[in-house]
Parts: structure tokens; C-alpha cells; sequence
């Protein structure tokens, strides 16, 4: 097992973890989560034995084979598919041996290394290899092109797939998702389910936590916390956690007020001094709670467009591509109206950006006709334009530059809602890591007032917490959006439409994402046994589409309600405000003088009625907050 025990870890003047305790047993697999930078990288670092403990120990069987995926690649001039089978270590050194046994012409080593060589499944090394290929989205053809050919995003598939490759009893898997789209994630899904090894993921995506774990370690406050179950398990079980703590904690605190008023009162009288002193003792032997804390730092919404067409946008019998050799989509109809929700679906290269890079104009159509709405505002997001950020320049001075008649405070308040706080706002964007500069790209699009969303791929670097402040922003968003996503929670919380972009084609889908992941597994089949039937998959549409229709009206009933309650809170805040200012006028001794009677008499006339203004208004406040939790949970319930 793996066991972690008193462990500190620090990385330069960073204390990442503290006294922290861990059991892992053989053959879990355990999701990592924690915020940026609280450890979760460096807890791998330490596994593979890269780094050293600060204090205490951190032990794992000695006989364990570690596989993880790397980040960097260092064989550019190989092709894909021996990089791959470089994975496997032990093959590689059973091969390179038997070369130098050739040589030699050693019969005895020759008959040994070839049984070595069949324990070690080399024969069936390059079809597993291309499985592994296939599966991560590698056409046939592909698989035999050097490394150096590819993207960064496809390198890190094949980074991925050396790891899968590799015989591990401990498989360690930082952010595998990040570089892949929903049909590659749905097939690493199967294939680390039936993983019969000890599995160590650090991932944001939910929906693949849920599908592929039975633990979550939380990195938190500098400690190691285990849960049984997948991330929405979790979730739960940490929110009843903080709420024990928060309990414990105000309990605590109104013991401490009790104690120290005691000692206050009686410490001087010679009758309570004991019982005083004993108290003194007892609280300096209370345990320190620290009071719960929840909050996301991100809290952002699309600004409303000043203006809609309806139409917004209307493609009509449009063929899309790069040339009319390399057409890939035609004889496309989509119209987009203020409230369209639709996510593409569709394997992997079917055309689904080739769409967005068409709506964009970015792509020429082929044939066909775009028709834009007069007060058509986009709001882009993909992940080149991370690339297009200013590198020298902050992300004040972005927001400046498309705002440069608004206050600084107002764009430092706006941008706070992102997490660029204080000093952060100032600092040049070329060290910002790939999360900062998509929350930056984000916060810019938002600030824009578009009507219509064009993103594709927008979670890709973001954590948990900026997903979900997307999702809710996402939801309160009037005006149409066209999504492209491997997130799945993203999906079924923000949309409610499916269009499969598949064969040539760009069509309605009417199931949901269980049924879109049978589609694939018959279109993988279809694509390799060509003669097979392309039945469809059956589904019941109609429920489908009630189910889909009922979503949508929840969310639509939200906004308001939202907009409701963040009114209702600011009108406490100015009442709160009012109250304290005139507690302050009411603290002068010279108020109550004789002279002053009817000064006074006014000024608890006004704290009255704002008192009695405030009851209600709390009141109101908490019923608002109650009736958008049930409907938050009816609609958590309906996806």
C-alpha cells in the first residue's frame, strides 16, 4: 500500500503539506483535487521519487513499476508509434539486449531473451500500442508520422498513450483530459475502469472523477483528506464536514466569549480567583478551530448586449471547408436566436470547429449563404487565442484597451470576479499560467456584451471552481450560445439542444450524452467493420426531449431569481451600512443632553424603522435563497 505518514513537504518558501497523513490500498484508483498550487503535483514528484520529504515519511512497495504521463517530449524524430511502444521499458531493454545477443551470436542468451521476450507480450506489443492510438483519436495513417508533426495538444495524446503503454502497478495521470475531446475521454474512461492497478488522477473534469473513481484525496489547509466515492460524493460529504466544523467553531467561540467574561468579572475577587485561574487554564488548552471556509474566488457574468437581432445568425445550405477538394461539411442549415442553447457533438476532425471557424468568418464558405443579424455581437473563445494575449501586458491594461473610458476601480472590481486581485492585475501575462490567460481571455469576452457565444473547448486549463462559476454564468447568459466542450457537466448544465456533426453532415440529436456515447461505440464499429448495418440507436425522443425542455425551463426561471437575491443582499448592505453609520452618532455622550431631546428621538425613530426594514428584508432574502436552492437542486435532479 501506499502509506504517508507526518509528512511536510515544502517547495522553497512554500509549505505545501503539513503532518499529513494518507493510506492508499492496492488497486484503488483516487482522484487528486485541491486548488492550483496546494501540492497535488508535487505529491506525484514525491511518489516517483523526484523529491524528498521535508518530515516524516512516504513509503509505497518497492517492487512497484510506476508508469506516469510526462509532459515534455524528448524523441521528436521517432514516429508515433514507437514512441509509444517506448512506453514499455522492460520490452525496450528485452529488445536491446537480444540485439546484442545477435551479434554475439549467443544461442543460450538468444533462447532466454526470446522466452523474456514472450512473458513480456512482445508480440502483440504493436497492436496493443495501436489500440492505445486509436482509441486517443489516431487515424491509421497517422500513427506512422513523426512525433515532431504533430501539435502540442496531440503530443500530449501520445505522451498519454506512452503511459497507458507502460506495465504499472501505479499509474499516475496529471490532467490526461486537457488535450483530449469528449470521444477520446469516453474511451480513456473504459479503458482506466478495467485499469487492475493502483490509480493516482488529477483531473478537473467531473463527469470523468465520477466514471473512473472510487476515492478523492483533497489537498487543502496543507492536509491530506480522504473520501470514499467520486467527486459528487465529495462534494457532499465536504459540505456536511464544513458545516460540523462551522458548528464546532461557533460553539467554540461563544464558549471562549463566556470563559473570558468570567475571567474579566472575577479574576480580581478573592473568592472566584481559583475558579477564574482555572478557567484561564482551561482556555489556554482549548484547541484553536479556525472557521470554515467555502467561497469561490470567482463570482463573473456576461454583460448583458445592449442590443438582438433575432435572427442573430442564419446559415443556409452552406458547405464548409478548406477547399472544395476538402469539403468536410455540407448542405448546413443552422439559425441561432437569442436563447439558443446548443452543444456539437460529433467524433473527432467530423467539422465541429470547422462550424465555429465558419459562423467566424475566420474559414470562407465554400458554398451556401451567412446571414448576420444587424446587432450581432460574438463572443469567441478558443484556445489560439490564448496565444494572441499580450505578453507584456496585464490584465488591467487588456480590459483598458477595449474599456478605455471606464474607471479603474470598476475594471479592478470586474476583474476580481476572474481572481485577478491586488497585485495580480498588474503583472505582465508572459508568466500567467494556461488557467490564467483562459480566465483572462474569459473575462474579456464577458466584458464585451456579446449576444451570441462561440466556445470551443473553454474549460481546457480551468479548475473546478472557475468550471462551476462558468456553468452559473453560462446560465444566466440571455443571449445564444454554440458550444463545443469535452466537460459533460458543462454540457448538460448550460445547454439544451445536441447537434452531432458527424459524416458530412450537422443535424439535430435527440438523446442525451448516454445515449451520443452508444452512437460512437456503433460509429467506431461501423468504421471498422464497413459492411456492418449503420442501425440507429434507439432512444425514446420523446422523453428525451421533455426531460431536455424541462432543464431548459428551470434555468430560465433561475435568473431571476439570482438577480432577485443579489438585489435583495445589496439592499441589506446599504441598510447595514445606515445602521452603523447612526450607531456611530448615537455613541456621542453630548447626543443625550436635554438640548439634544429631540434630536435623539429622531435618530431612534430612524434606527427603529430601519431595524424593522431590515427584518423584512432578511426575511424576503432568505425565502428568495430558499426558493433558488430547491430550484438549483430540481434542476441538479433533471440532468
Amino acid at each position: 500500500m501506499i502509506r504517508i505518514s507526518e509528512l511536510t513537504l515544502q517547495r522553497g518558501p512554500l509549505r505545501l503539506l503539513e503532518n499529513a497523513e494518507l493510506t492508499l490500498h492496492p488497486g484503488h484508483k483516487v482522484g487528486l483535487i485541491g486548488a492550483n498550487g496546494a501540492g497535488k503535483s508535487s505529491l506525484f514528484a514525491l511518489l516517483r521519487g523526484q523529491l524528498h520529504p521535508d518530515a516524516g515519511d512516504c513509503a509505497l512497495p518497492a517492487n512497484w513499476r510506476i508508469a506516469h504521463m510526462r509532459q515534455e517530449i524528448d524523441a521528436p524524430n521517432q514516429s508515433a508509434i514507437d514512441y509509444v511502444l517506448d512506453g514499455d521499458t522492460h520490452l525496450r531493454a528485452i529488445q536491446q539486449q537480444l540485439a546484442k545477443a545477435e551479434e554475439l551470436h549467443d544461442g543460450a542468451e538468444l533462447g532466454r531473451l526470446h522466452a523474456e521476450l514472450d512473458s513480456a507480450d512482445a508480440y502483440t506489443a504493436d497492436a496493443r500500442a495501436r489500440k492505445l492510438l486509436a482509441g486517443l483519436g489516431f487515424l491509421e495513417e497517422q500513427m506512422e508520422n513523426q512525433v515532431n508533426s504533430f501539435s502540442g495538444g496531440w503530443r500530449m495524446r501520445l505522451n498519454l498513450a506512452q503511459a497507458l503503454m507502460c506495465p504499472s502497478d501505479l499509474l499516475l495521470l496529471d490532467e490526461p483530459t486537457n488535450h483530449l475531446d469528449l470521444d477520446a475521454i469516453l474511451w480513456l474512461e473504459g479503458w482506466l475502469q478495467n485499469y487492475a492497478g493502483t490509480l493516482l488522477l488529477i483531473s478537473h473534469d467531473r463527469d470523468f472523477l465520477d466514471a473512473v473513481v472510487g476515492h478523492i484525496v483533497h489537498v487543502d489547509q496543507q492536509k491530506l483528506t480522504l473520501y470514499r466515492g467520486g467527486y459528487t460524493a465529495f462534494e457532499r460529504a465536504r459540505a456536511e464536514r464544513i458545516m460540523q466544523q462551522q458548528q464546532a467553531f461557533e460553539k467554540q467561540q461563544a464558549q471562549r466569549a463566556h470563559m473570558e467574561d468570567f475571567i474579566r468579572r472575577f479574576k480580581a475577587k478573592a473568592s472566584k480567583a481559583k475558579q477564574a485561574q482555572s478557567r484561564v487554564k482551561a482556555l489556554e488548552r482549548m484547541e484553536e478551530l479556525s472557521a470554515a471556509h467555502f467561497d469561490s474566488p470567482f463570482n463573473f457574468v456576461f454583460r448583458e448586449a445592449d442590443k438582438v437581432s433575432s435572427p442573430l445568425l442564419d446559415l443556409d445550405q452552406a458547405t464548409l471547408g478548406y477547399s472544395t477538394e476538402q469539403a468536410i461539411l455540407s448542405k448546413v442549415k443552422l439559425q441561432l436566436v437569442p436563447g439558443a442553447r446548443i452543444a456539437l457533438l460529433g467524433p473527432n476532425g467530423a467539422g465541429k470547429s470547422t462550424l465555429i471557424k465558419s459562423i467566424m468568418n475566420d474559414l470562407p464558405l465554400l458554398a451556401g449563404k451567412l446571414t448576420c443579424g444587424e446587432n450581432l455581437v460574438i463572443g469567441y473563445f478558443a484556445q489560439h487565442q490564448l496565444d494572441s494575449l499580450d505578453p507584456k501586458a496585464s490584465p488591467l491594461l487588456h480590459v483598458q484597451r477595449i474599456a478605455p473610458t471606464e474607471r479603474e476601480q470598476v475594471l479592478r472590481d470586474f476583474l476580481g470576479g476572474f481572481d485577478f486581485r491586488g497585485k495580480r492585475c498588474d503583472e505582465p501575462v508572459v508568466n500567467f499560467s494556461g488557467g490564467e490567460k483562459a480566465r483572462l481571455a474569459l473575462a474579456l469576452i464577458a466584458w464585451g456584451k456579446p449576444n451570441l457565444l462561440l466556445l470551443d473547448e473553454p474549460t481546457n486549463h480551468l479548475d473546478l471552481e472557475m468550471r462551476q462559476a462558468l456553468s452559473m454564468a453560462l446560465q444566466d447568459f440571455s443571449g445564444a450560445l454554440l458550444l463545443v466542450s469535452h466537460d459533460r457537466h458543462l454540457i448538460k448544465s448550460t445547454v439544451d439542444d445536441l447537434y452531432l456533426v458527424a459524416e458530412g453532415r450537422v443535424q439535430e440529436f435527440e438523446g442525451d450524452l448516454e445515449d451520443y456515447s452508444k452512437w460512437l461505440s456503433d460509429y467506431r464499429l461501423r468504421q471498422l467493420q464497413p459492411s456492418i448495418s449503420s442501425n440507429e440507436v434507439s432512444v425514446d425522443k420523446t422523453d428525451k426531449r421533455a426531460q431536455r425542455q424541462a432543464a431548459a425551463a428551470l434555468r430560465q426561471q433561475l435568473a431571476p431569481l439570482r438577480k432577485q437575491a443579489d438585489q435583495l443582499e445589496k439592499q441589506l448592505d446599504t441598510l447595514h451600512k445606515k445602521l452603523t453609520a447612526l450607531e456611530t452618532v448615537l455613541a456621542d455622550n453630548s447626543l443625550y443632553e436635554q438640548a439634544q431631546k429631540e434630536q435623539l428621538k429622531q435618530h431612534l425613530s430612524t434606527q427603529s424603522e430601519l431595524l424593522q426594514q431590515q427584518a423584512q428584508l432578511e426575511e424576503t432574502w432568505l425565502n428568495s435563497l430558499e426558493e433558488l436552492e430547491a430550484l438549483q437542486s430540481k434542476l441538479e435532479a433533471n440532468l
